[in-house]
């Protein structure tokens, strides 16, 4: 400070300090600014989930003689991920639950399957009720489902008919696509019979409608490493991204899911463009 008059320097250099003091006192002052969640660039609309591996996670949890115990975590664990499914901002869930060829089972495990499914809707029923998810239930053979899991599931649906859902959970239980499609084929042949449409007037929308489903999937998730649609949602699912994860359903982590969403915004869906 050479060029300053000497009397003026101790001034100046108490003002500069004063001046650092003072910005170290706002910088401690002034409100933090919450960490932000992670945005998206793309966030799914509907995601369906094909949830596989419940014995091998029994067997290797509980030993082989109690594998199918691991049915019970599976109904569990669906109750966590459509929590995951609100926190995301997902609107709608479709959980392949029972399959039309699931009937084929062994006679004991597909009668503790019918009672792990009273039992879970009535799981189901109260987690609803709380987040305002409103239940659809999927069903291509209801004729062999036992009468008090037909009477929980109608239940289900009609406690659960929020006109303001949070979230549409769609539960696929004695459910095939193939028969979907057959359903919905024989209810427009029946219309053209009666004379209501034309023949000519049947194409893919009017199809599309006559399913039980008509919301496509953006995302499917299928665990347990298999990689194949197993009859689920075929006519639906002709444009969804699928992802096919190596845990056991009952594994499944919300880190899991949160890397399935990361890896469904990285995919660019051209639809054939």
């Amino acid at each position: 400070m050479d060029w300053l008059p000497a009397a003026a320097a101790p001034l100046l250099g108490a003002s500069l300090l004063a001046l650092v003091l003072l910005r170290r006192v706002k910088a401690r002052s002034a409100p933090q600014t919450p960490q932000q969640p992670r945005q998206r660039r793309i966030l799914p609309a509907h995601v369906a989930f094909i949830m596989d591996g419940n014995r091998r996670f029994g067997a290797k949890r509980f030993g082989p003689a109690r594998r199918l115990e691991g049915h019970a975590a599976g109904g569990r664990k669906l109750g966590e991920v459509v929590d995951w499914c609100l926190r995301a901002g997902v609107a709608e869930v479709t959980a392949f639950a029972f399959s039309t060829e699931n009937w084929h089972r062994d006679s004991a495990e597909v009668a503790l399957l019918m009672r792990t499914f009273v039992d879970q809707c009535s799981e189901i029923l109260k987690h609803a009720r709380e987040k305002r998810i409103r239940c659809d239930v999927l069903c291509t053979d209801a004729t062999r489902l036992p009468a008090d899991v037909r009477a929980a599931l109608e239940t289900l649906e009609t406690e659960t008919a929020f006109a303001d859902a949070a979230l549409t959970l769609h539960l696929a239980v004695s459910y095939g696509a193939r028969g979907e499609i057959a359903s919905a084929a024989r209810k427009l042949a029946e219309r053209v019979a009666a004379g209501e449409i034309d023949a000519g007037d049947v194409d893919e929308a009017s199809l599309g409608a006559a399913l039980a489903l008509r919301s496509p999937p953006d995302l499917l998730v299928r665990t347990s490493g298999e990689r194949r649609l197993s009859n689920f949602l075929l006519w639906q699912m002709a444009y969804t991204e699928l992802v096919f994860l190596d845990k056991h359903w009952p594994e499944l982590a919300e880190d899991d899911f949160d890397a399935v969403l990361d890896e469904y915004a990285r995919r660019q869906r051209r639809y054939g463009k």
